[in-house]
């Protein structure tokens, strides 16, 4: 028998709101967009928080942030995410969470958070979680800047794939590993491994859920990561970004697009 791992989708699973637009005010602050595109996001925040958006609305969405990162300087996206990570302020990850990600590493299994977000994010958020790998998006990079392009998109059957991709080169039993997610559109990733749950779910999630006896988890205590996991302390330069009033802070943000209509990360 192989080893075990745990999947861990990341919006709503992991984290309280949508990564895609959690750093919406630090980029203002750090003059990578406007206030239009911040009450813009605000707005599809709301959407996404609701539930209720479906593959035309986050297409939607998928198409204005990928508007939005287009020319954007890696370096710069890279120093802004650092310092507000370092500096969370506002009840953003999943007390639960972090405590099934606790109980897993316990048990000797692996945590991989499986995400649409970008990597420059999932990566080091990954790492201040102790998840032990990542899969997450790739954007296209040209001379230091965003395109606005995926070079490889970690959505729907793909994040699937991934997991299978993982298994064969880790090893990993998937019949014995466990995966955890919010979205009807993480479904093949919830069953490419014996243990699904679904979490806080969708209305199509929680309707196939029932039909296949799969648990439903409920996460209500949205913690600051800073309260479950030592961070390194906050640079000074990070008063630069605090224009204009509090930095709204995420835990994770989508630097990218989402070409057939994103959901969960």
């Amino acid at each position: 028998m192989g080893s075990e791992a745990a999947f861990f989708d990341l919006d709503k699973t992991i984290i309280a709101k949508s990564s895609a637009l959690a750093f919406s005010k630090p980029f203002q602050a750090g003059g990578l967009i406007s206030r239009r595109a911040v009450l813009r996001s605000a707005y599809a925040q709301f959407v996404f928080l609701v539930g209720g958006a479906d593959h035309d609305q986050m297409e939607k969405m998928r198409q204005f942030m990928s508007q939005l990162v287009a020319g954007w300087d890696v370096a710069t996206v890279k120093e802004i995410v650092a310092e507000t990570l370092h500096n969370i302020m506002d009840p953003l990850v999943y007390d639960e969470a972090v405590q099934l990600i606790e109980e897993h590493h316990a048990a000797g299994r692996d945590v991989v958070i499986v995400s649409s977000s970008g990597t420059d994010v999932v990566e080091p958020i990954g790492a201040m979680l102790g998840a032990d790998r990542v899969v997450a998006t790739r954007l296209e990079i040209v001379e230091g800047k965003y395109t606005g392009e995926i070079e490889y998109y970690a959505y729907a059957e793909e994040k699937a794939n991934a997991i299978l991709a993982l298994a064969e080169e880790r090893g990993y039993d998937l019949a014995a590993s466990y995966a955890y997610s919010d979205s009807s559109t993480d479904i093949p990733m919830l069953e490419a491994v014996g243990h699904p749950h679904v979490v806080n779910p969708d209305r199509e999630l929680r309707k196939f859920a029932a039909t296949h006896g799969w648990p439903v988890l409920t996460f209500s205590r949205p913690v600051t990561l800073r309260s479950r996991v030592p961070l390194p302390p906050p640079k000074p330069t990070l008063a630069a970004l605090a224009v204009g009033g509090a930095v709204a802070v995420g835990a994770a943000v989508w630097l990218g697009a989402k070409r057939r209509g994103a959901a969960s990360a």
